[in-house]
C-alpha cells in the first residue's frame, strides 16, 4: 500500500495501492489540484500510439511543469535534458509551443546527462553541437543557462564534481528528463553500473560503442570509448523524472524497467524507486509487457491525459 503524500491534504482523495483504480468527483476549482496529488502516489506509464505522439505528450508536460512553477529572474526551473534521436521529436514541439508564446526558457537551467570525452567541442556529433543545433538555438535560453559536460579539460574528475555542484547550487533539478539504450542504460549508466552513481568518467561498453557508430560514418574507430556522465543517483535526486521510451528494438528494457525488480544490469529500472517518475512510451515499446499491465495503465490515460491539457493563458499586464 502506498501511503498517502503528506503534501494532498484533500481528504476527498481514496488512499491508492500501486495497481487499484481510483475515481474522484471534479470540481472548477480543484480537479486539476487533485489529480496532481494522487498522481504523485504512482509511478506513470504513458502509452501512445506512436513516436509523434509520445513525443507531443512529453513535450505538452514539459511546458506545464515551467508554466506551473512561475520561472523568474529569482526562481529559475531546473531541466535535465537527453540527446539521441527519442527525444529529438519533444525538442521540436517545445520549439514550437516557444515560437507559439506558449512558453519561454528565458528562466530555465539546464543540466545534460553526458558527453563524450576528447571528441571537439564543435564536432558535428558532440553532444554540445546536438543541442545547440537542435534545441537551444531555437529557443531563448541564455547560454549561461546549459550547462553541458565538457570532455575535453585536463582534470576529467574535477569536471564532473563541479558539475554535480551547479546542480546543487541551482536547487536540484525538477525535472529531469531521459532515454534508454536497447540495453536499459540511462544516460552512459551502461549494465552494472552502480544505482547510487554520480557524474563520473564512464569507459563505453562494446555494444554501445558499436551503436553510436551509425552516427560517425560506421567507423568504430571514429566512436569515443569514454564519456562523462551522471550517474544514477544523480537523476534519482531529481524532484521528478520523465524516461522517453520508443520503439520495438526497446521493449524489453521498458519490460525490465518496471514489471521486473530493481536491477543494476538494467540501470533504469532504479526508477521504480523514485517517487515521481512517468515512463512515456509508444505501442511498440510495449510489446514485451503482459497484456494486463498495458490495459490497467491505458485505463489510466483518461486521468493522465489532464496533465498536458491546455493552461488558461494569464491576463497580460500593462
Amino acid at each position: 500500500m502506498i501511503r498517502p503524500d503528506p503534501v494532498c491534504s484533500d481528504k476527498k482523495l481514496p488512499a491508492l495501492s500501486t495497481f487499484c483504480v481510483f475515481s474522484f468527483q471534479e470540481s472548477n476549482t480543484s480537479s486539476v489540484q487533485a489529480v496532481r496529488c494522487v498522481l504523485k502516489l504512482t509511478m506513470k506509464l504513458i502509452i501512445l500510439n506512436d513516436y509523434d505522439q509520445a513525443s507531443e505528450w512529453a513535450a505538452k508536460y514539459i511546458r506545464n511543469k515551467i508554466l506551473l512553477f512561475r520561472p523568474g529572474p529569482s526562481r529559475y526551473f531546473t531541466l535535465g535534458l537527453p540527446t539521441g534521436s527519442t527525444p529529438l521529436g519533444c525538442y521540436k514541439k517545445l520549439i514550437e509551443y516557444y515560437k507559439n508564446g506558449e512558453i519561454s526558457f528565458q528562466y530555465v537551467k539546464t543540466f545534460n546527462m553526458d558527453e563524450y570525452v576528447g571528441l571537439p567541442r564543435d564536432h558535428p556529433e558532440s553532444y554540445h553541437s546536438f543541442m545547440w543545433n537542435n534545441f537551444f538555438k531555437h529557443i531563448d535560453i541564455k547560454a549561461e543557462n546549459a550547462h553541458i559536460l565538457d570532455g575535453n579539460v585536463a582534470d576529467l574528475q574535477a569536471e564532473c564534481e563541479a558539475f554535480e555542484e551547479k546542480i546543487t547550487a541551482a536547487g536540484g533539478i525538477e525535472l529531469f528528463v531521459g532515454g534508454i539504450g536497447p540495453d536499459g542504460h540511462i544516460a552512459f549508466n551502461e549494465p552494472g553500473s552502480s544505482l547510487v552513481s554520480r557524474t563520473r568518467v564512464k569507459t563505453l561498453a562494446k555494444d554501445t560503442i558499436m551503436a553510436n557508430a551509425r552516427f560517425f560514418d560506421g567507423d568504430l574507430s571514429k566512436v569515443p570509448t569514454m564519456a562523462l556522465t551522471v550517474g544514477v543517483g544523480t537523476v534519482m535526486d531529481a524532484k521528478e523524472v520523465m524516461i522517453l521510451i520508443t520503439g520495438a528494438h526497446k521493449a524489453f528494457a521498458l519490460y525490465k524497467a518496471i514489471e521486473e525488480g530493481v536491477n543494476h544490469m538494467w540501470t533504469v529500472s532504479a526508477f521504480q524507486q523514485h517517487r515521481q517518475t512517468v515512463f512515456v512510451c509508444d505501442e511498440d515499446a510495449t510489446l514485451e509487457l503482459r497484456v494486463k499491465t498495458v490495459k490497467y495503465f491505458k485505463g489510466m490515460m483518461h486521468v493522465h491525459n489532464k496533465l498536458v491539457e491546455s493552461l488558461p493563458q494569464e491576463p497580460k499586464k500593462n
